[in-house]
Parts: C-alpha cells; sequence; structure tokens
C-alpha cells in the first residue's frame, strides 16, 4: 500500500512475534471490545458521486512520480530505505548500479508506452451490520447490493487495552448516520508479459526481471495516485491535502485502502465480491485465478476507509467460534472456511 506493502510488512513481523503463543478470548468477548465511535458526532463524509468510474491509460510518467523506492530494493534482496540506501555502507554501490539501471529502464517503458495502466474506482451508500459491510444500490439504503465479510482480532487485552478490531468498525452502522464505502481495482500490467518474453527471447533475463520489478512499482504507485485523488477530489474529504512522495510513502494522510488477503482481511476470497460490485474485468481486464490472485500480476485492488481513525492492522490468529460464524456469515460449510482460513487459524481443523 500504499502501498501499504512496507506497513504490511511491519504488522506481519509485530504479530508473528509472540501471537502463536496469546490466548484468545471468545469472538463475542472481542465484540464487546470493538473499536468505538461516538456516531452522534461523527458525520462521514460523503463522496461526490456514488457509482463507479474508471480511467484508461493513466500517465505512466505521472505513475512515476509515486514510486515507492524501497519496496523495489527489497525485491532485489538490497534492504534499506530509498534514498538512504543509495549511501549505504554495504550495499551502497549494488542500489546505485540497480537505479540507474531502472531509471532506464523506466524512461524507456514510458516513451515506449510499453505498458498501459487502467483503474476504475466506485462509491457505495454503506453501514456496518455487525461484523459485515452492507453496501447500498441506493441512497436511501433499501436495497443491499453487496456484503463484505470481515475478521475480528480475539487475541486477549489487558483491560483498558486497544480495542479488538474488524474493518467493519470503520463504517457508521445500520441506524446511524448515513456512510460510504469506497472500492479500487489497478493495474499497470497490460503489456507485462510480453514485455519481459521480448528480452527473455533475447537472452536477457536481467532486463526482464527489471522491467517486471518496475510493472509492480508502478501498479502501487496507480494504487498511491488514485488514492491521493480519491481523498482530495473523489470522494474529497482532504481536498487540501499537498502532494508529498515522503507523506504518501508514509501514509500520513486519513483514510486506509486494506486488501483482501491482507493482515486486516486474511481472506482472499473477498476479492470476488469487490471484483462484482466494481466490474473490475470489464472495466480493467484483470481477472481473478481460482486462488483469487489477480491476473496481470502487477494489479492492486482493495477497499476505501475515510473514518478519521482508521487505521492498519493484523487480525492475527483466530478460534473455532469466530471461524464457524464466519462460514454461516459466508454461506460455508466450516471445512471451506478452514481452508481459506488456515494460515490464521490458532486451533488444527479436524481436532
Amino acid at each position: 500500500t500504499a502501498e501499504t506493502v512496507a506497513e504490511y510488512a511491519r504488522v506481519r513481523e509485530q504479530f508473528a512475534r509472540g501471537q502463536d503463543n496469546r490466548g484468545r478470548m471468545s469472538l463475542a468477548d472481542a465484540r464487546r471490545r470493538a473499536f468505538a465511535t461516538d456516531w452522534t458526532r461523527t458525520v462521514p463524509p460523503k463522496p461526490s458521486f456514488t457509482g463507479l468510474k474508471t480511467f484508461e491509460d493513466w500517465d505512466l510518467s505521472d505513475l512515476a512520480e509515486h514510486i515507492d523506492w524501497t519496496p523495489f530494493f527489497a525485491s532485489w534482496q538490497l534492504f534499506g530505505r530509498y534514498p538512504a540506501i543509495l549511501e549505504d555502507e554495504v550495499v551502497g554501490q549494488a542500489a546505485r548500479d540497480l537505479y540507474a539501471d531502472a531509471r532506464r529502464m523506466l524512461d524507456r517503458m514510458i516513451q515506449g508506452r510499453w505498458l498501459t495502466a487502467t483503474a476504475t474506482v466506485g462509491f457505495w451508500p454503506a453501514q456496518a451490520e455487525g461484523d459485515d459491510i452492507l453496501v447500498f444500490a441506493d441512497e436511501a439504503r433499501t436495497q443491499v447490493a453487496g456484503r463484505f465479510h470481515t475478521l475480528r482480532q480475539q487475541m486477549v487485552r489487558s483491560e483498558g487495552d486497544r480495542a479488538n478490531l474488524a474493518l467493519s468498525d470503520f463504517i457508521a452502522p445500520v441506524g446511524g448516520p448515513p456512510d460510504w464505502l469506497g472500492g479500487f481495482a489497478v493495474t499497470a500490467g497490460h503489456g507485462e508479459i510480453e514485455m519481459a518474453e521480448r528480452f527473455r527471447r533475447d537472452g536477457d533475463d536481467y532486463s526482464a526481471i527489471l522491467a517486471t520489478s518496475l510493472a509492480d512499482r508502478l501498479a502501487e504507485a496507480l494504487a498511491e495516485a488514485l488514492h491521493r485523488r480519491v481523498r482530495t477530489e473523489l470522494w474529497g474529504y482532504a481536498p487540501d491535502e499537498v502532494f508529498d512522495i515522503e507523506f504518501l510513502i508514509g501514509e500520513r494522510y486519513r483514510g486506509i485502502r486494506p486488501a483482501a488477503g491482507y493482515p486486516a482481511q486474511p481472506d482472499h476470497t473477498e476479492k470476488a465480491e469487490l471484483f462484482r460490485l466494481l466490474e473490475a474485468t470489464r472495466r480493467t481486464g484483470i481477472t481473478l485465478t481460482e486462488s483469487f490472485a489477480m491476473d496481470p500480476p502487477s494489479s492492486v485492488s482493495g477497499l476505501y476507509f475515510s473514518h478519521p481513525e482508521s487505521h492498519y492492522f493484523g487480525v492475527g490468529r483466530i478460534d473455532r467460534d469466530q471461524v464457524e460464524d464466519y462460514a454461516r456469515r459466508k454461506g460455508w460449510d466450516l471445512a471451506t472456511a478452514e481452508r481459506w482460513l488456515a494460515p490464521i487459524l490458532n486451533y488444527a481443523p479436524g481436532g
């Protein structure tokens, strides 16, 4: 993220430390410890439109200005924050050489229009119903158009400690003030495979990998650029936000864009509902595989929350009571839920 990659890496490490050995409270108790908002004093901002908008052929030179280079170096096993990594005593020379190659390749990609970047964004009237988020077809909120299922932290916390979070906590509940939810799907990957194959046919595997790495960074940059446009214009709750790449990369802005399959919602299958509501495949050409990976690979999708206190978190491990509840809400049998949630189960299925 937005993307969020560095933040999610930090969250993963944080939760990995000691999570396996921590106790879990019941789902009922975790829900009683949900993140609380005084909705009598909070007025959710209304987007400038509801429905869908598509951006075709986004300017790649604009995306180049939004690139977060730190994960790029990490993908080449060079670790350190950009730009400081360029002066690092150990890996600085390698980082400078790689960066010079990357900038030359990026210029060629932009000038040759080797890639096409496309994005679609949607805003819907929404309200939380327990740990689910209902999205509606109309502002009167009479017709449910879709439903997102969220998972709640169950780790035992001390009284007065932080809340046990679910993403639904950041949306006003049914009966509360009108709220809205956003969603997006972006790709900079159209042309990516052909681009890499051209290099490989010439026996240049290094350039093939370099170009693919840059396509991935451009997709993340598009997610960043679109989110900024959402905040300042399309949703418009932060119209005066100043463009500053360090500000963006540090995610010091209001609002979050969590993605299915990441720590705040580890269930990849939630992408199916997002893609249906966004008409994402028709509008962007991105498809979902059987395992809910996105194709082209250099694609990003997720939800938008405007809540001023919304923030990224990791669900951590969950117990059987939540898995059973989640299966019921999703219309799954328990075995299906356990299969998709296997990495975060706090128990052995069938045990």
